[in-house]
């Protein structure tokens, strides 16, 4: 929903109705992830998307239904083996999608999760997706210190401990950056999702970009911040040398900042978190080892350095002299990128974006067609790893 926020702004800041869909389940090659989100204004207009064209049509028909009759509901997309050009997904795939009409005012979860979303404010969307009737679709918005909404339209004294129990779940996910399905027992306990008498809610962790710090303003950088962009990374390109860290020579950089790197990085330690991206270009020791020493014993999700094979050792070398375990070390991707043959700035951040993306997600770096197991790994990763009582989306 992040993606069209800013329309379901304006919709619900004029008062128009409307009513959002949303990818609540994903299996096998779907073509969108959990939170990818359709929504369908009272007068027929349409921003978003939830599969990238395979059940766009009936999606839009069930959005038109929603808003007619006040209703949400719940409906699974998948391949039609018998035709694989009716409703369904052709690419195997499989789509859980919950259409929820929306009418401004009239829900106090709703109307505080989409400001905040639009705001840019972290938040947590929880939404009942299966249950009792009288559950279904109800929703709360979860901040770090508060939350907006109820599960009882009647008061909260009839559903108290399942409002507890999954704002307290919402809240850790949020702090995570996670997107998942949480089933409760109608007291508020865990459950397995199969049990009887269960609440299944689809909770939306909104938070902001991941951030990438690209260290060295060198032509290299230069095309590593457009595919970070691309990525939907929050750039930054930091440089101790005035002359060459400047917004004109990176336009694209939503941050240029001229400090010494390791400096930058001790004054950004509570911005960043298991998501942050470093790239650090420079490949040179004065500004290399003292940012190296205190970003691989740090949380973050991915630091890469640039260099040649004995570039890649000798700086092995000096982080074991300033006292980093070979663990640590072990952590740098270096020489940073995939074998790509890549020669030019443009090919080079092409291969250094394809070791995030594998990074990030789990994948083998090998080409497609040499395999014959499941496309998306994190997710194969997440089913199999997850609590039972909610699996990550």
């Amino acid at each position: 929903m992040q993606d069209i926020a800013e329309q379901l702004q304006a919709w619900h800041a004029s008062g128009r109705s409307f009513a959002v869909a949303t990818v609540v389940g994903v299996s096998g090659s779907a073509p969108r992830d959990p939170g990818a989100a359709l929504a369908v204004d009272a007068d027929g207009e349409a921003v978003g998307s939830v599969s990238g064209g395979c059940v766009e049509g009936a999606v839009y028909e069930l959005c038109r239904e929603a808003i007619d009759s006040g209703r949400p509901v719940l409906e699974r997309f998948g391949y039609s083996d018998e035709d694989a050009f009716a409703v369904g997904l052709t690419c195997g795939g499989i789509l859980d999608v919950f259409v929820q009409p929306v009418v401004p005012g009239a829900d106090a979860g709703l109307d505080a999760g989409i400001t905040y979303i639009a705001s840019g404010t972290p938040v947590a969307l929880v939404r009942a997706i299966e249950g009792p009737a009288g559950l279904l679709g109800a929703t709360v918005a979860v901040t770090a210190g508060t939350h907006h909404g109820t599960l009882s339209p009647g008061g909260p004294s009839t559903t108290g401990a399942l409002e507890r129990s999954v704002v307290a779940e919402a809240r850790a996910l949020l702090d995570a950056g996670k997107t998942a399905t949480v089933t409760l027992a109608l007291d508020g306990r865990p459950c397995d999702p199969t049990a009887a008498s269960t609440v299944t809610f689809f909770v939306e962790s909104y938070v902001p970009k991941p951030r990438m710090l690209v260290f060295g303003a060198i032509d290299f950088a230069a095309a590593v911040v457009r595919i970070g962009r691309f990525l939907g990374y929050h750039v930054t390109v930091c440089d101790a040398r005035p002359v060459f860290a400047t917004a004109r020579r990176f336009p694209e950089a939503d941050e240029v900042v001229v400090d010494w790197p390791h400096r930058y990085l001790d004054s950004q330690l509570e911005a960043l978190d298991g998501r942050t991206v470093l790239c650090v270009l420079t490949h040179d020791a004065k500004f290399d080892i003292p940012l190296l020493e205190r970003a691989l014993r740090l949380p973050v999700g991915f630091v890469g350095a640039m260099g040649s094979r004995r570039t890649h050792l000798e700086r092995n070398a000096k982080l074991r002299d300033v006292g980093l375990s070979e663990a640590e070390i072990a952590r740098l991707r270096s020489p940073i990128g995939l074998d790509l043959g890549a020669r030019t700035p443009e090919e080079t951040a092409v291969a250094v974006a394809a070791e995030i993306v594998a990074s990030r997600r789990g994948g083998g770096c090998l080409p497609l067609s040499s395999g014959a197991g499941p496309i998306h790994h994190d997710l194969q990763r997440a089913d199999a790893g997850a609590p039972k009582a909610w699996r990550v989306a």
